[in-house]
């Protein structure tokens, strides 16, 4: 059994797998709790943290039947600085080919280059290697040369968020296994193999926050947190339209297709202390709408260009959650402030396949690759093994 709880702006989600038959691995319990999310300084509402928590793990063991005594944590974005650095080692013997060990020790000099770090670290993995002045792999093992050369992404996160996620899972008795990047597994579950080896883009817009993910081969190398999201969008229209939240972003968010109108259109939110049904034009809504849109596309765009990013007409961006990927037209609206074509993520799992749980099965997909590399480690570097999620992934 395997359990793993990701920390979303707007809920926790914690989720066990258990190997069973010809699935190896099935989703046989998931527990949501929605609450105040955070901000990059901490816990909008601590107060009502270890309650949610509580809720999230308390209905998946009821679903799956289990009681969680270790849980695998998801360490959200916003909590987590990415570095990447290139690092060499030089090959030795008559006949020098790269060893394992090679490997290690490249790694081990990418980590020397980085100095000490602020935090905790997580994830490394390479965006690379190189023998000699030969073409770029993520497989160098018996590669013949005399110099092994890499680029290593390090994700390393907040102290604060490690030590106070510790506490509170302490405090119910449970063990924190093992803390991993949300963003690094997401990036790498939804952006294709294809993509990756050209750099891809990976832009999750959730409830508070817009997540901005570059990767390259199997490193998560760029990274930016933008604090704003598709809740931003429900707020403003509650407070200019002066309606209650709910029925912003259920009436009018949700329902909002972004460049098609259709004659007299309009949207009718029920009325409160008995006053009739409320109705308001399109173009109310749109002002509201695209000036917030309009906002987030802007700090994307600034991302990528501060990045330092080589993208070229090969490299593919494509959006995720649940802030902007479920409106009509939202991708295509997005993809014109960008000025490229922007993709929807391509369908991985068979439960839960839906843009708002792309952060938790990304997760979950790196923790189980995770375990099963270190218990059955393959004979080249890279070695995943991609059928272990076969019965998730639907093959």
């Amino acid at each position: 059994m395997v359990a793993a709880i990701d920390f979303g702006t707007s809920k926790i989600v914690t989720l066990v797998a258990e190997n069973s038959g010809a699935q190896r691995c099935d989703i046989v319990g998931a527990g949501i709790a929605g609450y105040d999310g955070y901000l990059p300084e901490g816990w909008n509402n601590q107060a009502e943290v270890d309650e949610k928590i509580r809720e999230s793990i308390a209905e998946a063991e009821k679903q799956s039947r289990r009681k969680i005594r270790e849980i695998n944590v998801g360490v959200p974005g916003a909590f987590t600085k990415v570095y990447t650095t290139e690092a060499r080692v030089q090959l030795s013997g008559p006949d020098p080919r790269v060893t394992a060990t090679d490997v290690r020790t490249v790694f081990d000099e990418a980590a020397k280059n980085l100095g000490t770090l602020t935090g905790v670290k997580i994830h490394a993995s390479p965006a690379w290697f190189m023998v000699d002045d030969g073409k770029k792999t993520l497989e160098p093992v018996g590669m013949k040369g005399r110099e092994l050369s890499a680029m290593i992404s390090f994700v390393v996160a907040n102290k604060f968020f490690v030590d106070d996620v510790n506490a509170r899972l302490a405090n119910m008795n449970i063990t924190a296994a093992g803390f991993y990047s949300t963003p690094a597994g997401e990036a790498m579950l939804y952006l294709p193999e294809e993509d990756r080896d050209r750099t891809a883009v990976l832009i999750d817009v959730g409830y508070l926050n817009t997540e901005v993910m570059a990767v390259e081969g199997d490193a998560l190398i760029f990274h930016r947190c933008i604090d704003v999201g598709g809740g931003n969008i429900a707020a403003d229209l509650s407070l200019e339209l002066d309606i209650p939240l709910k029925y912003a972003e259920d009436k009018i968010k949700h329902a909002y297709v972004f460049g098609i109108a259709t004659p007299n259109e309009t949207y009718d939110v029920p009325g409160t202390d008995n006053q009739s049904t409320l109705s308001f034009t399109r173009e109310q809504v749109s002002d509201i709408i695209l000036r917030r849109v309009d906002e987030i596309a802007d700090e994307i765009k600034k991302a990528l260009e501060d990045s330092g990013l080589k993208l070229g007409n090969w490299s593919n961006i494509y959006l995720t959650g649940g802030g902007l990927a479920f409106n009509r037209g939202g991708k295509d609206y997005l993809a014109s402030k960008l000025g490229r074509p922007v993709r929807e993520t391509p369908k991985r799992t068979v439960r839960m396949n839906s843009h708002v749980y792309s952060s938790t099965m990304g997760l979950m997909d790196m923790i189980i690759e995770t375990m099963e590399q270190q218990r059955m480690p393959s004979t080249g570097f890279g070695g995943a093994v991609k059928d272990f999620f076969k019965g998730l992934l639907g093959g």
